[in-house]
């Protein structure tokens, strides 16, 4: 990289000493497949020629093949960047071009390797037997083809590698957004077993609940920052590009079409109840939900504070359900709550139920006459009513919360539907999981409509103040 006028970045160097490391025990590269994801103007294209350039100058014969988003642009990218490149520097010598339409090569004078292009089409990379594959700018791909018509010409080829290349894209992206999953995936289970796979993964993004005007947040995600890109250039992108492709280009998150907002939750109103200072108190309600796919459940908090407001605090959102019940057994024990509040009538959190009660949270005698601590169960009715109360008290700014990610993330991506002429949080077709949501709704119904019965000193027209 160095003899083709480049110096390389840490990041860069961190990639081709994993991607590039030779199996002592069979003399061969020790990853087939290697997937990079990185934000755009980080020196991808730079990175990739050199592994091209470092490919065609190592080994004889070598079929080197290049691909972008069509081969027009892949045409483009090899003459006026590629070529030109290798051209203007102390490797020029040792290279000559082909530009001849269809046969385009820039072959090396001594191992006779060659570095051509082709289109993104089933027929890509068909004939004579492949080396080196790159997929570049695999955002625009549509499909898999051109994997599945590369990675055949590569079975008789003991060093071949593919590369697969990309910033973030959007939803329509579906084999790059696949390709995240799946490098993702494969990482946690390299820590999980100590099992090197026979694919590398290298990725730098930022997740979701890191703010984009946060320069610490940039650092996790532009490995470039303080070598060829400034903080102070970032911030004019900042100011000046739609939030959605900013969080693309430079956090390389995957943008996401915005619906319309729903009407019922007043998520405008959010940011301006956020009291970080905000504190239980020991006179509270708990809840529990657990989303649809019972991949994550939810425990939440709703205490009234001294000035009539009621605080909203997600206690624990983790993965699964196990650990629901010991949690909230426990929590029942140490805080002797107003009540434990939990939605049936179909609700995922419903079979629960019994075993709460197994644990110690009886269900009222006389549900006229609720006892403290006793569970809250809320049927259809209930769950209506508590989703219009919180409502209301958010555009009425009764109540407080920690701005936490969970319980924010789940109002901004909070749906509804229609239940008659009332309404309900609808865990289907919201946009995230809202189960912290529904948590912090039914907690604070059980504090409004149980505090009366429990508590001597509670006033229920604290709770509208």
């Amino acid at each position: 990289m160095q003899r083709l006028g480049y110096t390389p970045m840490p990041w860069q160097r961190y990639v081709w000493d994993v991607a590039l490391e030779v199996n002592p025990a069979t003399g061969i590269l020790a990853y087939r497949d290697v997937g990079l994801s990185v934000p755009r103007q980080q020196g991808k294209t730079q990175g990739l020629l050199a592994v091209k350039v470092h490919r065609a100058a190592a080994w004889r014969r070598q079929r080197i093949v290049y691909a972008a988003q069509t081969r027009t642009m892949a045409r483009e990218r090899w003459e006026d960047e590629f070529w030109v490149t290798i051209e203007a520097s102390r490797l020029a010598r040792r290279f000559v071009a082909r530009k001849a339409n269809g046969h385009e090569a820039i072959i090396h004078r001594n191992t006779r390797s060659k570095i051509g292009i082709t289109s993104n089409t089933e027929r890509a990379g068909h004939g004579p037997p492949l080396d080196l594959g790159v997929m570049d700018e695999y955002f625009a791909h549509e499909d898999d083809r051109l994997e599945q018509a590369f990675s055949p010409a590569m079975l008789t080829r003991p060093m071949a590698q593919l590369w697969w290349a990309s910033a973030g894209g959007t939803e329509k992206s579906v084999p790059l957004n696949k390709k995240r999953q799946q490098g993702r995936a494969m990482i946690e289970e390299l820590w999980r077993t100590g099992i090197h796979p026979r694919s590398a993964y290298f990725e730098w993004f930022a997740p979701d609940e890191l703010p984009r005007d946060d320069p610490a947040t940039w650092r996790v995600s532009l490995p470039a920052l303080g070598f060829t890109v400034t903080e102070d250039i970032i911030q004019a992108e900042l100011e000046k590009l739609d939030p959605g492709e900013f969080d693309r280009a430079y956090l390389n998150r995957t943008r996401k079409a915005t619906p319309p907002p729903d009407p019922n939750v007043p998520k405008a109103t959010w940011p301006g109840l956020v009291d970080r200072e905000s504190k239980a108190n020991t006179d509270v309600a708990l809840a529990l939900d657990v989303a649809q796919d019972r991949k994550t459940a939810s425990i939440a908090a709703a205490c009234r504070r001294p000035d009539g407001r009621i605080h909203l605090e997600v206690i624990a959102h983790r993965p699964g359900t196990d650990w629901v019940v010991p949690a909230m057994a426990r929590l029942h024990r140490l805080w002797s709550p107003v009540a434990v509040a939990v939605a049936s009538s179909g609700a995922p959190a419903a079979s629960l139920i019994d075993d709460l009660v197994a644990a110690g949270i009886d269900v009222p005698k006389d549900r006229a006459k609720p006892e403290r601590g006793d569970l809250a169960v809320m049927r259809s009715g209930d769950v209506m009513e508590a989703c219009g109360q919180l409502a209301d008290a958010m555009n009425q700014g009764t109540v407080r919360h920690l701005d936490q990610v969970p319980l924010t993330a789940a109002v901004n991506g909070a749906r509804t539907r229609r239940v008659g002429d009332a309404w309900t949080l609808d865990r289907t077709n919201s946009l995230a999981d809202i189960s912290p949501l529904a948590a912090a709704t039914f907690a604070r119904w059980a504090l409004v409509i149980r505090g009366p019965h429990v508590l001597e000193d509670y006033d229920i027209a604290d709770s509208f103040a």
